[in-house]
């Protein structure tokens, strides 16, 4: 399985940028897609999932500004981001995971929002 993402980039606070991400592969259902950022010189950390079904989990800090959706025919996996804050700043990972403990990840992509 693999994991390509786009999107991301240089923002103004404010602002608003969007990140996909396909999986390529063996995909099999029930499965959960989500991000997951890292900024420097700290852990990873959840951002937001979502099930094949469309249940969503999001972390406090970016609950009612982000949204994540799935196209489940293509494999893809999305991250509209709005009103963001410098904060927000880190190298965002896409991942795709089973249940049973298998997880593939994307290479990131870097999301910088500037004051």
């Amino acid at each position: 399985v693999q994991l390509q993402a786009s999107g991301g980039g240089l923002v103004q606070a404010g602002g608003s940028l969007g990140l996909s991400c396909t999986a390529s592969g063996s995909i099999f259902s029930p499965n959960v897609m989500g991000w997951y950022r890292q900024a420097p010189g700290k852990q990873r950390e959840l951002v937001a999932t979502i099930t094949d079904a469309g249940y969503t989990n999001y972390t406090l800090p970016v609950k009612d500004r982000f949204t994540i959706s799935r196209d489940n025919a293509k494999n893809t996996v999305y991250l509209q981001m709005n009103s963001l804050k410098p904060e927000d700043t880190a190298v965002y990972y896409c991942k795709i995971y089973w249940g049973y403990g298998i997880n593939y990840w994307g290479k990131g992509t870097q999301v910088t929002v500037s004051s």
